[in-house]
């Protein structure tokens, strides 16, 4: 296979469906199986149902047979995911809570990387409770404490993926919130019952993915799994068009799908949905945001990922950050160099390609961030500038804004600037970019004004 071959392959990825019992070992060994079957078709990430560890018969033994994150069950799956170079989402795992008193469980998403490494966790946030007078009553807030936060989408081979669980599909909110913050991929891993799974569960998926324009995967619990409990299956994945591109045969099965970024960018430039939000009549979603290591939370910006440590200033739609290789040398203070870019929240190439709402939010954080630059290094000028299409020197392909404080003499012809700002990302080498100890001081003065 020639080069030109290889860099037209896309990822691959799969999902799971099967029969969890109590049989906690019969489980594994069903998974392990359908990773087999996934890597066999080339996956590079395989996901597994909500409760893909086990299904308890009781509330009792559901709480009994819980295990902490470094207990046998997600170490097995560490391994499995290094020796075969496989991403896994273990879609739902009973996390026993380090509380000795607490008597309940968390619903807990878990992706690990090919390496083995966890790479983000997350605890289900909205809880199924079904409670009918007289009848059926299948609570899972009896026995599972819900999360607290939505956990920021997971880069991995495939795309950014945002992480859900079962019931969350219901709630279109956190799927656009997910969205909002860069997911390219949603994943909801369930056990839907018999009764909603006919009536709700392709309806749903086929929904989030055309509301998003994201893909969808849904790996599912499926058939009997007890005298009380069954679940409706169905596994699929369906793509940003909202078409159902691959599908879970009954019983324990595995189906596979590309995944094509370039389709997905096409579909979202077709239908340019969240340039047409009208924020100034619904308002906007604000997410509160947990998950990985406040060092590692990163924000997507064009090519690049920028760290949480070198965000100073965040709003609704944007955010501004220190740049690894500024244009202008600090005149008056101890930082080695100045220039901070200011930028939208969601992915958008062009100045044209924001929302009216998103062009208000950045050119208003422009404005209050302005002030600062001004103030903190102790001058009343400033170059603001974009840097719109490639022909006008943009390389990163993600709209921002240069904020650079100025004074009398720093070039020798003022509009010099606009020949450096062109040109001053042309060595990214390592001896001309900045020291992260510069950016996270910078970062951290700048930060202290908008805290």
């Amino acid at each position: 296979m020639d080069a030109n071959s290889l860099a037209d392959l896309k990822p691959v990825v799969a999902v799971a469906q099967l029969t969890c019992t109590a049989d906690k070992k019969r489980n594994f060994e069903t998974c392990i199986s359908l990773i087999k079957r996934a890597s066999k078709l080339k996956a590079q990430i395989v996901f597994l149902p909500e409760a893909c560890d086990y299904i308890g018969e009781t509330k009792q033994q559901s709480m009994e047979m819980a295990e902490t994150l470094d207990g046998d069950v997600i170490s097995k799956y560490r391994t499995v995911a290094k020796e075969m170079n496989m991403w896994l989402s273990i879609g739902g795992f009973h996390q026993r809570v380090s509380d000795a008193d607490s008597l309940k469980v968390r619903n807990t998403h878990v992706i690990i990387d090919n390496s083995g490494s966890i790479k983000a966790t997350y605890d289900k946030t909205h809880l199924f409770d079904l409670d009918i007078k007289g009848g059926v009553r299948l609570c899972e807030s009896d026995y599972t404490i819900p999360g607290s936060s939505i956990v920021e989408p997971v880069l991995t081979p495939a795309g950014r993926v945002g992480l859900c669980t079962c019931y969350d599909l219901r709630f279109p909110e956190m799927s656009l919130a997910l969205t909002q913050q860069g997911a390219e991929l949603l994943t909801f891993p369930s056990a839907f019952t018999q009764t909603t799974g006919q009536a709700h569960w392709e309806v749903l998926l086929r929904s989030r993915a055309i509301e998003t324009q994201c893909y969808v995967i849904a790996a599912a619990q499926t058939g009997k799994h007890s005298d009380k409990r069954s679940s409706y299956g169905h596994a699929m994945i369906v793509d940003p068009w909202g078409s159902v591109v691959a599908q879970c045969h009954e019983g324990a099965d595995i189906a596979v799908a590309e995944i094509d970024l370039d389709y997905l960018q096409k579909i979202r430039d077709g239908m340019p949905v969240w340039q047409h939000r009208r924020h100034d009549l619904y308002g906007t979603i604000n997410v509160q945001t947990k998950g990985r290591i406040e060092s590692e939370i990163s924000y997507r910006f064009g090519q690049h990922q920028i760290r949480n440590s070198h965000v100073f200033f965040k709003s609704a739609l944007s955010y501004a950050f220190v740049n690894i290789k500024p244009v202008l040398n600090c005149f008056l203070c101890s930082l080695t160099l100045v220039h901070v870019l200011v930028s939208s929240l969601r992915h958008a190439k062009r100045l044209a390609d924001l929302s009216q709402p998103e062009v208000s939010d950045l050119f208003t954080a422009v404005q209050t961030i302005s002030r600062v630059i001004e103030k903190h290094f102790s001058v009343s000028s400033l170059t603001v500038a974009i840097q719109d299409g490639p022909a006008s020197g943009q390389t990163v392909e993600h709209v921002h804004v240069h904020i650079l404080p100025r004074k009398p003499g720093d070039f020798p012809e003022n509009d010099d600037i606009y020949k450096e700002l062109q040109k001053h990302d042309e060595d990214m080498s390592v001896t001309s970019l900045r020291s992260e100890e510069e950016m996270l001081k910078e970062a951290e003065s700048l930060r202290e004004y908008f805290s």
